[in-house]
């Protein structure tokens, strides 16, 4: 914006072209990085040096070391900011599988289908 103002083109003219509104641009003109990108940006800074100490913890054992650090949130906070960056325990917990096993089919094929692939 401001480059196309330097060549004498309006903000106004470029906003509507853009299809942006005036106030939010100048709010943001005036203010870049808002109060909650700041704070969450801290809090991560703090998970992160949580969990480059202890890298087999999960983030509820996290989210108490960034609070010793300074750093207070709840547990969903710490999950959303490491579900985020993939900061990841390093003992995984092993997915079910849902009871699904292959076995003989529950009902009998009354249409008689042939699904065998064409080779």
């Amino acid at each position: 914006m401001s480059e196309l103002a330097a060549d004498g083109i309006p903000v106004a003219v470029s906003l509507r072209v853009l299809k942006l509104s005036r106030q939010p641009y100048y709010r943001w003109r005036k203010q870049q990085v808002t109060e909650a990108e700041l704070v969450e940006a801290y809090r991560a800074n703090a998970l992160l040096d949580a969990h480059r100490d202890d890298p087999e913890f999960g983030y509820r054992f996290l989210a108490g070391e960034a609070a010793e650090a300074g750093e207070v949130m709840c547990e969903r906070t710490a999950w959303r900011i490491c579900h985020d960056n993939q900061w990841w325990s390093i003992f995984g917990k092993k997915r079910a599988k849902n009871g699904k096993r292959p076995g003989p089919p529950v009902h009998d094929d009354l249409v008689q289908r042939d699904l065998a692939l064409d080779p």
